[in-house]
């Protein structure tokens, strides 16, 4: 009986669904370059390389600036892990699925989360995020995502900052799908925890977590009554391993080919331009948007806070959403994402990304949406959305 698996051969789909986004060629090319020991003084300058864009990228001057060694859930597990303990009161707002991931991230620290609701497809008021901290005086954190995957909320954090500081916690944020395709701006806003992910508006492939903490954040890690419970993601050894500060200790065996692949995709953001970026990105969402209302679909998210780099569209009565998801994937090569959580099978999550922000593929979506939607006896007047879509771009040049 013969072990041969054959050789790889993945086809190459253009993915417009809530993650990954295709890598660009520029990131896989860095990520052929030989790996190196940890020990190598050309690793110890890739270190530096990498975290003073990401700096630039989040708008922080925060010296713990740095990348986890993990996906955005690695991320997500460093930032709540190392400023968490047990007895603490934890403030997390929940209006989607990775708002629910954090509570439970936070219960494993034996904390106490108090959850701030809001319907799936609606922002997180301040006032919400007020009542919770008066109700609860003593509150250390308050956790919220920016750019909410599962609904496609963009979400306000200006005013929460205010008041969290006012209360004296500490704001996590998670922008796994906003860095680096919408306004983010750590010092300003006042965040003192917040993480990423690589495979979303950065185009590089999963496997690696920008992560920046304020030195008020930091203060709290140093003054943990206990060890983090996760050896791995101890920011305070973390820390030294990257340099932040002091000499570098050898802390785990770096993921080289990842790095490469984000030292690699932070060029390509800084050379476009950060703010250029997310006007690409508001640009070609808008387009999407028109698009799809002129189809006679529904958005999901709340007006005026919609995600531009995550578009959430309602299913329409009788239209078996599976069904269309596989005719793009099939006839057309295109990838889009269903529902998760309480929005399973009542929304497609359309991902326009980095790499993928372009006017080509939003009108070959929209165009191929059509066809599917078609195919299902949805009536669809023939090209409207395409249309529309030109006509939003061209209003935006």
């Amino acid at each position: 009986m013969s072990d041969d698996i054959g050789e790889l051969n993945v086809p190459s789909r253009l993915l417009l669904g809530p993650g990954p986004s295709n890598v660009h060629p520029r990131v896989y090319r860095a990520m052929m370059a030989p790996v190196i020991g940890y020990l190598d003084p050309q690793f110890l300058q890739l270190l530096d390389d990498t975290q003073r864009p990401l700096r630039a990228l989040f708008r922080t001057e925060n010296d713990m600036t740095i990348a986890i060694s993990g996906t955005g859930t690695a991320g997500m597990e460093a930032a709540i892990y190392n400023v968490v303990e047990p007895g603490d009161t934890v403030i997390v707002c929940f209006n989607g699925f990775f708002g629910d991931r954090m509570a439970q991230m936070a219960r494993r620290c034996d904390a106490e989360p108090v959850l701030v609701e809001a319907e799936w497809g609606r922002i997180i008021e301040p006032e919400q995020v007020e009542q919770a901290l008066k109700a609860n005086p003593g509150a250390k954190l308050v956790a919220i995502v920016h750019g909410e995957t599962s609904t496609g909320i963009l979400q306000p954090l200006e005013e929460i900052s205010r008041i969290v500081h006012a209360h004296d916690a500490l704001l996590l944020v998670d922008a796994v799908t906003s860095l680096a395709g919408c306004d983010l701006r750590i010092d300003d806003w006042g965040v003192d925890v917040c993480l990423s992910g690589t495979q979303k508006c950065l185009s590089a492939p999963p496997g690696m977590a920008p992560l920046t903490l304020s030195p008020q954040a930091m203060e709290v890690v140093a003054k943990r009554k206990e060890p983090v419970r996760s050896w791995y993601l101890d920011v305070s050894m973390l820390r030294n391993y990257w340099g932040a500060g002091k000499a570098r200790v050898y802390h785990h065996t770096p993921p080289m080919t990842m790095l490469y692949a984000l030292r690699e995709a932070l060029r390509i953001v800084l050379e476009e331009g950060l703010e250029t970026r997310i006007v690409r990105h508001r640009r070609h969402a808008e387009a999407l948007w028109a698009g799809v209302e002129a189809m006679g679909l529904q958005l999901h998210a709340q007006e005026g806070h919609r995600l531009p780099s995550l578009t959430t569209v309602r299913v329409p009565e009788g239209i078996d959403e599976m069904t269309l998801r596989r005719g793009l994937l099939q006839e057309h090569n295109i990838e889009v994402g269903g529902g998760i959580g309480v929005l399973q099978g009542q929304v497609w999550r359309i991902g326009l990304m980095g790499y993928n922000a372009t006017a080509q593929n939003v009108l070959g979506l929209l165009y191929a949406l059509e066809t599917e939607l078609a195919r299902q006896g949805f009536k669809v007047e023939t090209g409207a959305g395409v249309a529309a879509a030109v006509q939003s771009l061209n209003a935006a040049l």
